[in-house]
């Protein structure tokens, strides 16, 4: 009964890595965009050189 419930958790476990993968892959085709926000910052910087 043990092993049994091992071999589920250890199936579902690829089966979910599966998923995890191909939604990776195939997410921009389906209008996931995964790029992160970019926008240009800027701060002044003091540099106390002797």
């Amino acid at each position: 009964m043990l092993w049994r419930l091992i071999k589920l958790l250890i199936f579902l476990s690829i089966l979910a890595f599966a998923g995890l993968v191909s939604y990776a892959y195939l997410g921009p085709y389906f209008g996931v965009d995964f790029s992160a926000p970019q926008s240009e910052i800027r701060e002044p910087v003091t540099l106390d050189a002797n």
